[in-house]
C-alpha cells in the first residue's frame, strides 16, 4: 500500500489511517487506491471484526487537495475525464461500504473539510476531538458536495441543516456536530483513540453475524417499508437462532458469566 496510508490489524481490529499530515490528510490518487484496498482486505480478513479510520496529525481529512485542483486546471482536464477520475477512485469507497457489514467507526482526530468531512459521514459511528472542527467547504471553491455528502448529511442530521452547512461552508465545532447528531460524541482530545478503540473492542467481542446481520438489516431497512423490513429480519432471526453463539449467549446470560464465542 501507499506510504499515504498505513493499514494494520491488532486484536481483531483493523486501523485505515491516512498518512499525509503536511497536508492535513489530503487525498492524492494513491491514498484513495490503498484506502479502497484496504477496506476490501478488511472485509476478506476473518480476523477483523471492526475497522477504525482516523487521520495523522492535527486532521482529520481536508479532502481533495485544492492545489492539485489547480493543476488539473492547467492540464486542461475535460469534464468526463473528471467525472470518469471521480467515479472510478473517490465513488470507489462508498460503493465498497455499502457492502460492508462490519462496523466501520471513524475517529475524528481534526479538521474535517470537504470530502474529508464526507469520508467521515460514511462510518456507522464517528467520535471526535474536542478540538476538532468541521465544515462542507465544497462552496469555498465553486463546487457541489460531490462525495456523498449531499446523499449522507441529511440523513443524519436533516435536511435544512444538511442544507444549510452545505451552502454556507461554515464551519462548526466539536460539540456543535455533536448537539445536531452529526457525530456520536465528542470526548477530550487525548482521549479520542483510547475512547474509540475502547468502543471498537466492545463492539469485537459480540457475536460476529449477529453483528453483522444487525448491520445489515438496520440499512436495507432504511429502503424498505415496515412490512418488508419485518419480514427481512424475521428470516434473519431464523438464521441467528440456529448458531451456537445464540445458545451460547442464552446460556451465559442465565448462568450470570461472560459468553464464550465460537463465530458458529
Amino acid at each position: 500500500m501507499s506510504d499515504e496510508l498505513v493499514f494494520t490489524i491488532e486484536d481483531g481490529i483493523a486501523t485505515i489511517r491516512l498518512n499525509r499530515p503536511e497536508r492535513l490528510n489530503a487525498f492524492t490518487p494513491s491514498m484513495l487506491d490503498a484506502w479502497a484496498d484496504a477496506i476490501e482486505a478488511a472485509k476478506r480478513d476473518e480476523r477483523v471484526r471492526a475497522v477504525v479510520l482516523t487521520g495523522t496529525g492535527r486532521g482529520f481529512c481536508s479532502g481533495g487537495d485544492v492545489r492539485a485542483m489547480g493543476e488539473r486546471h492547467q492540464g486542461g482536464e475535460t469534464a468526463f475525464q473528471r467525472k470518469t477520475a471521480v467515479h472510478e477512485r473517490i465513488h470507489r469507497i462508498p460503493r465498497l461500504l455499502e457492502d460492508f457489514d462490519k462496523p466501520y467507526i471513524v475517529a475524528i482526530n481534526g479538521i474535517a473539510t470537504g470530502a474529508g468531512l464526507d469520508m467521515a459521514l460514511m462510518g456507522d459511528i464517528r467520535f471526535v476531538a474536542a478540538s476538532a472542527r468541521m465544515a462542507e467547504t465544497y462552496i469555498k471553491v465553486g463546487l457541489i458536495a460531490g462525495d456523498g455528502g449531499t446523499w449522507f448529511l441529511p440523513r443524519l442530521v436533516g435536511v435544512p441543516k444538511a442544507l444549510e452547512l452545505l451552502w454556507t461552508g461554515e464551519f462548526i465545532d466539536a460539540a456543535e456536530a455533536e448537539r445536531i447528531g452529526l457525530v456520536n460524541k465528542a470526548v477530550p482530545d487525548a482521549e479520542l483513540m483510547d475512547h474509540t478503540y475502547g468502543f471498537a473492542r466492545k463492539l469485537a467481542a459480540q457475536p460476529v453475524l449477529t453483528l453483522r446481520l444487525m448491520k445489515r438489516a438496520v440499512y436495507a431497512g432504511l429502503r424498505m417499508d415496515l412490512r418488508g423490513a419485518l419480514d427481512m429480519v424475521s428470516s434473519h432471526l431464523g438464521v441467528i437462532s440456529t448458531t451456537n453463539d445464540h445458545r451460547e449467549a442464552v446460556a451465559a446470560f442465565n448462568e450470570k458469566r461472560p459468553a464464550k464465542y465460537t463465530d458458529s
